[in-house]
Parts: C-alpha cells; sequence; structure tokens
C-alpha cells in the first residue's frame, strides 16, 4: 500500500499481483473493499478506481468487451506500447473500471503509464467539484444581475437625496452577497483550473494515439468534462463582472448623493451668510442705541456738576448752555471709543483663528 497526501484530498494505492491467465477485473475491488476500509478515512470518499495491467491478449483484454460501448475511450501511448481504456462509469462497488494492454513495455514505463492514468481520473474527478458550487451560485448571480439593472433603470428617473439614499443602500447590500459568493468559491474554482490544467499535462505526456474509430481520452474529456469546466470559468466571471458593475454603479450614487449633499451644505451656507448680516446690522443699531443711551447718561450726569458748580458760583456760564455744547462732544467720544472697542476686538478674533 502507498499512502500520499496532497494539498486537500489522500490518496491510497494497493498494489496487488494478478492471475496471469484470468479475466480483467475478477475478482471484483469489492472483495478487497471491507479491508480498505480499515485504514482511517480523513474525510468522504472522492475517488475509487480499479486499475489491471495485464498483457495484450485479443480475447481477455478487448475493450469493447468489457467496457461500456456508449462511452468507451481507447486510446495507444506515444510509441503503441500499451493500450488504455475505460468507460469512466463506476461499478455496482463504485470502483471506475481501467484496463491497460500491455504490448511490451518495460517495468519503469508500465508504473509511469499507470501513475499517469491514475491522476488522470482523479484529477477529472476532482476538477468536476467547482461544477456544483456553480450550479448552486448561478441563481443567485442571475438574481442579482436582475436586480442591478432594475436599480440601474431606477436611478435615472430618482433625483431626490432620500431615494438615492435606499437605492445606494440596496446596492451596497448587493455587493456584500456577490462578494461573499465570490470569496467562497473563489478557492474551488481555482483549484478545478489546475486540476484541468494536470489532466491537459498527463494526456499530453502520454501522447495519445488514436485506435480504430474508438474516441481517445481527450476528445472523451472534451466532450464530457469541458462543458463543466466552462461553466465553472463563466460562473467566475460573471461574479467578477457583476462586482464591477455593483462597483460602477455605486460609485455613480455615491457621487450623486454628495452632490446632492453639497447643494444642501451651500444652501446652509447662504442661510448662515444672511443671518450673520442681519446680525451684524442688528450689532450696528444696538451699538447706535448703546452709543445714545451712554451720551444721555453722561450728558445727565455732566448737567448735574454743571448745575452745582453753577448754584456755588464756580462757574458763570449758563448750565443749559453748557450742556448743550457737551452733548456733540460726548456723543463722538463715546462713538469713538466704542468702535475702538469693535476694532480690537474684531482683530482678537482674526487672530485666534489663524
Amino acid at each position: 500500500m502507498r499512502w500520499e497526501q496532497h494539498s486537500e484530498f489522500t490518496t491510497y494505492t494497493w498494489e496487488m499481483p494478478s492471475d496471469p491467465g484470468g479475466m480483467p477485473f475478477h475478482p471484483d475491488a469489492a472483495s478487497i473493499a471491507s479491508a480498505m476500509r480499515l485504514v482511517p478515512q480523513p474525510g468522504p470518499l472522492l475517488v475509487a478506481i480499479d486499475l489491471h495491467l495485464l498483457t495484450e491478449d485479443a480475447e481477455r483484454t478487448a475493450p469493447e468487451r468489457l467496457f461500456d460501448r456508449s462511452s468507451l475511450a481507447v486510446a495507444e501511448n506515444s510509441d503503441g506500447t500499451a493500450v488504455y481504456a475505460t468507460d469512466f462509469k463506476p461499478g455496482p462497488s463504485g470502483f471506475v473500471r481501467i484496463l491497460i494492454a500491455d504490448r511490451g513495455m518495460d517495468a519503469e514505463r508500465a508504473g509511469a503509464l499507470a501513475q499517469r492514468v491514475l491522476e488522470i481520473e482523479t484529477y477529472r474527478t476532482l476538477a468536476l467539484l467547482g461544477l456544483p458550487e456553480a450550479q448552486r451560485l448561478s441563481p443567485s448571480i442571475a438574481a442579482s444581475e436582475k436586480r442591478l439593472a432594475e436599480v440601474t433603470e431606477e436611478m435615472r428617473s430618482t433625483a431626490d437625496l432620500a431615494s438615492n439614499h435606499r437605492l445606494l443602500d440596496e446596492l451596497t447590500a448587493l455587493a456584500a452577497d456577490v462578494e461573499a459568493g465570490a470569496a467562497a468559491s473563489a478557492y474551488r474554482f481555482g483549484a478545478s483550473r489546475a486540476y484541468e490544467e494536470i489532466i491537459e499535462q498527463r494526456l499530453e505526456t502520454i501522447g495519445e494515439r488514436k485506435v480504430g474509430g474508438l474516441p481517445t481520452w481527450s476528445s472523451f474529456l472534451a466532450r464530457r468534462m469541458k462543458p463543466a469546466m466552462r461553466t465553472c470559468v463563466t460562473t467566475e466571471a460573471r461574479l467578477g463582472n457583476l462586482s464591477l458593475k455593483l462597483a460602477r454603479a455605486a460609485n455613480l450614487l455615491r457621487t450623486r448623493v454628495d452632490v446632492e449633499l453639497e447643494q444642501q451644505n451651500q444652501q446652509l451656507l447662504k442661510s448662515m451668510n444672511a443671518r450673520t448680516r442681519l446680525q451684524l446690522r442688528l450689532q450696528a443699531t444696538v451699538e447706535g442705541l448703546s452709543v445714545a443711551a451712554i451720551t444721555y447718561y453722561v450728558v445727565s450726569l455732566f448737567s448735574y456738576l454743571v448745575k452745582a458748580a453753577h448754584e456755588f458760583g464756580h462757574v458763570a456760564i449758563e448750565p443749559s448752555v453748557a450742556t448743550a455744547v457737551f452733548v456733540p462732544i460726548a456723543a463722538l467720544t463715546i462713538w469713538w471709543v466704542v468702535r475702538r472697542i469693535r476694532s480690537r476686538h474684531v482683530s482678537d478674533d482674526s487672530g485666534s483663528d489663524l
């Protein structure tokens, strides 16, 4: 038994001698399946192959007698020293049967051919694991594409900020769903592409040659496996294109929302400027009234002083005349002082803003 650990799967290979004169695939591989199950299983069984390497015999190793003709694939290796055949169908015991008819290979060449044939069938099954993932994602991708078209059409008729916000939220949710699907399937689709490349390399290394009118392994796989691989590639491309379209639509909506917000901010600034001008006018009015009020109180105090001085004989001028002369002097002086105070406050505020 040979055990190999790969990146995401494990292989167990049992090598046993066959009866030189017996028929291929007798006894059936199910006879040793119970012994195989004694080996600890790291996960579910994905591939089971029953490969027989026998000397070519027209009676015992004729592929048409051993396999289903509807899916039979037969080919020679590059130098014609071996014929290998299979129908890629699991038998009753779950094993895919493969026959290699030896026409004179040495031991090393026979071992290499058997190894490559086993790898082709193993990687064929693993490559097809991407197909269920593509089938699972296809309905959600179709629904997202349809909703994106609807949202894009709705964007043409909406102009208010609330509607644009709603559409932007919906596009963001769609983009999140698409990115989640892309992230979940990226590894599976990448692995399917890698396994397909390995299969092509193995077939190229073997150098297939056609046998009679029967299809080769390459032609069979091109007919049966390539459509599944194209489905995976197409689904992955749809995910990528949908993600780009959603990003562009979201950027467009975000730009529209930003423009509308800037317009609202401009209107707000205009209203703030109008309020500021009104406040300046009110402030100028208040300053004028404050100058008049302060002048009144100062002149009143001055008139009291002049009257008292006139009664005691210290001032010869009439108090009313002196008060009248003092009024413009007091008003101008108070107005000048208020302007100085205001100018100082304005300069202090501008210096603090800088």
